[in-house]
């Protein structure tokens, strides 16, 4: 079994820090949040998807083995996959540990994003989109591809701007309690979320401002174990890894029930895999909502709902945050912050947090059993978690 010993979260309201200082935050918060000695660390994993295109800098594992003179010499690498970077850093630092190679993995996320203007940082999150080929006519690449995606709802089962309206609204809410989210001190004039284009003007498509998540600066940490180092702390009970392909077009199924099948499969392989009959042995669930319409779409393919009727999850209060399935008590990426590289690393965190009863005022009451899904580009690769109190 692989245990989550502890973990940090940056600031995600702060901007103006650098990616090593992120880093170095993150990484020693995290050991000191699981009482682990620097020196008792034996590999480290970053996630990030583009240090390169905001700051001129890859090789992000030499950084982390700068951050303490124990880990001069640490086994280190980097992973990207889109916004699913640091879950995939995490899959890889706990194939490490099952496999025997060591007992004790760092794992990181990081991404710099608010050093540049919010139109270059749209052109460099472009890259994970296929340059080329997709979004070529939009000013905002991941605004219009999401908005495809919301139109190809609403083409088959009827889509209500209402419905998104409202789970930016839950996760905003949310957020205003997290005092780690970016949102935490934003004000939310009335009929903001609704379709009024000057309190809420038109991003790309159908998608408007309160339908997007931001650009964030952010780093989250955790560190696992196998249980050979010791079995304290949650467990991670299942996970889920596919990979569909690039092209948005490509991967709407058209015969289908779902949607995205691929989604709807790794969703069902970590219910295995955990040994969960499926949602409702499940407390709480930090999923991927860097647009409304992504949160929308994930709450049938976990599950919560049939095929096509999200909006039922929505309308009976099963997602707000005193509801049977509270959904990103964190805030979410709406609320909380989106830092692409360290997305899934603060998904894994929080839900390390909620089954500790840590999570202190985002803490979902009784949660033992919490979900993660994590997206990276146009749903291409996701990732899942679920963790059980330890």
């Amino acid at each position: 079994m692989i245990h989550v010993l502890g973990g940090y979260q940056t600031d995600f309201a702060r901007s103006g820090v650098g990616l090593f200082e992120m880093l170095r935050e993150a990484s020693l918060g995290a050991l000191e949040a699981a009482a682990v000695p620097a020196g008792d660390v034996q590999v480290a994993h970053v996630g990030n998807l583009a240090g390169e295109l905001f700051a001129g800098q890859a090789h992000l594992g030499g950084m982390v083995a700068a951050i303490d003179p124990a880990w001069a010499m640490l086994p280190t690498s980097r992973h990207e996959a889109a916004c699913a970077s640091g879950s995939m850093a995490v899959l890889a630092a706990m194939a490490d540990l099952e496999a025997g190679r060591y007992d004790v993995a760092l794992v990181v996320g990081v991404e710099l994003m608010r050093n540049v203007g919010a139109k270059e940082a749209a052109g460099h999150l472009g890259c994970a989109a296929w340059a080329g080929r997709e979004a070529q006519a939009a000013d905002f690449p991941w605004p219009a591809l999401f908005a495809e995606i919301a139109d190809e709802v609403d083409a088959r089962h009827g889509l209500s701007h209402e419905h998104l309206a409202r789970i930016a609204e839950i996760n905003h809410g949310n957020a205003l309690r997290n005092p780690l989210a970016q949102a935490r001190s934003w004000s939310f004039p009335d009929g903001c979320f609704g379709t009024d284009d000057v309190l809420n003007p038109v991003v790309e498509g159908r998608l408007r401002k309160y339908d997007c998540g931001r650009i964030t600066d952010g780093a989250a940490a955790v560190v696992l174990a196998h249980e050979r180092y010791g079995r304290r702390g949650p467990v991670i009970s299942g996970w889920a890894h596919r990979t569909a392909p690039m092209l948005l077009a490509d991967k709407l199924a058209r015969r289908e029930p779902y949607l995205f099948p691929h989604l709807r499969r790794a969703v069902l392989d970590a219910y295995e895999r955990a040994g969960l009959r499926g949602p409702e042995d499940v407390d709480v669930i930090e999923t991927h909502d860097c647009f409304t319409i992504t949160e929308y779409v994930a709450l049938d393919h976990l599950g919560l709902t049939p095929p096509g009727e999200s909006w039922r999850a929505i309308e009976s209060g099963l997602i707000d945050f005193d509801g049977g399935i509270p959904v990103n008590p964190s805030g979410g990426l709406i609320g909380l912050g989106h830092p692409v590289g360290a997305t899934g690393v603060r998904m894994l965190h929080d839900a390390a947090r909620q089954v500790s009863g840590a999570a202190g005022e985002c803490q979902v009451p009784g949660a033992r059993t919490a979900l993660t899904l994590n997206i990276g580009g146009s749903c291409t690769t996701v990732a899942l978690f679920a963790v059980t109190g330890g």
